[in-house]
C-alpha cells in the first residue's frame, strides 16, 4: 500500500495556478502646481462632498460647487449616490446656465478621478488641479461652504426623505447666496459681490489708475496669489 501511495504521488504533477493581475483603474491625474486666482467670477470653481442621513438611517451626500473668487455656491445637489458620470452631467449643467469656469479644483475622492471625469475636462478643456492628499484646507472655499452647510442646516435638520432634502438645502443655497453678508466680502452677500465684480470688469480699460485696489481673496489656500486676485474698488 505504501509503494502505491509513493507511485501515485510520483506521478501527480504540481499544479500551477496563473492568477491574473486586474488592470489599474485609469485615473485622472490634473495638476498641482501653484495656481494663480484672477479676480473674475468663473476664474476657479471647487468641489466637494458632503454627506448625512434621513431619519431611517439611508445615507446621502450633497455635492457642493463653490466659485473661489465670488464665494456664491453654485450648486447643492443631494442624492443618495453621485457618480463621476453624474458629477460630468451636473458640471455641464452649471456651465449652461452661468458660464465656463478656468479651473476646478478638488480632493481625489474616486467619483473626481475616474475616467468620467478625465473624459469631461478633456472634452471642455478646462484644467482640474487636484489638491495634495490628505491636506482639505487646500480646498478651503468650498471646506467652508461644507463647514457652515453642517453647522447651521444638516446638524440641525431631520431629513424625511431625497425630496424634502432637496426643497431645504436649496432653500438654504439661495439664502447663502442672496441673504447673508459675508466678512470676507465687506459684509456684502456673494450675489451681490458678484455683481460688483462683473461691473468693476466691464468698465473701459482707461478707468483712472489710481482709483484705490484691494486683495479679493483672503489668506487662502496654497497656490493662491494675491498680487494676482485684485479689483477695482466701488
Amino acid at each position: 500500500m505504501e509503494e502505491d501511495q509513493e507511485t501515485v504521488r510520483g506521478t501527480v504533477a504540481p499544479t500551477t495556478l496563473t492568477v491574473h493581475k486586474r488592470k489599474a483603474r485609469r485615473k485622472a491625474i490634473g495638476t498641482r502646481a501653484p495656481i494663480l486666482v484672477e479676480a473674475r467670477p468663473n476664474a476657479r470653481w471647487s468641489l466637494d462632498f458632503v454627506h448625512d442621513q434621513f431619519a431611517n438611517g439611508q445615507r446621502f451626500r450633497v455635492l457642493n460647487v463653490v466659485d473661489d473668487v465670488t464665494r456664491e455656491c453654485l450648486a447643492a445637489i443631494p442624492d443618495t449616490s453621485i457618480s463621476g458620470h453624474r458629477v460630468a452631467r451636473e458640471l455641464t449643467a452649471l456651465i449652461e446656465r452661468r458660464g465656463k469656469p478656468g479651473m476646478i479644483v478638488s480632493d481625489n475622492g474616486t467619483e473626481l478621478t475616474s475616467n468620467a471625469i478625465l473624459r469631461w475636462g478633456s472634452e471642455h478643456r478646462i484644467e482640474w488641479h487636484y489638491i495634495a492628499p490628505g491636506k482639505p484646507m487646500r480646498n478651503g472655499f468650498v471646506e467652508s461652504v461644507n463647514g457652515r452647510m453642517r453647522d447651521e442646516l444638516l446638524n440641525e435638520t431631520v431629513f424625511r426623505n431625497l425630496a424634502h432634502a432637496r426643497v431645504v438645502i436649496a432653500a438654504w443655497a439661495v439664502d447663502y447666496n442672496t441673504e447673508r453678508p459675508h466678512s470676507a466680502l465687506d459684509y456684502r452677500t456673494t450675489a451681490d459681490y458678484a455683481r460688483t465684480l462683473t461691473t468693476a470688469i466691464a468698465r473701459p480699460a482707461a478707468q483712472d489708475e489710481s482709483s484705490a485696489r484691494r486683495a479679493i481673496a483672503q489668506p487662502a489656500p496654497d497656490g493662491v496669489d494675491p498680487k494676482r486676485a485684485q479689483v477695482a474698488a466701488e
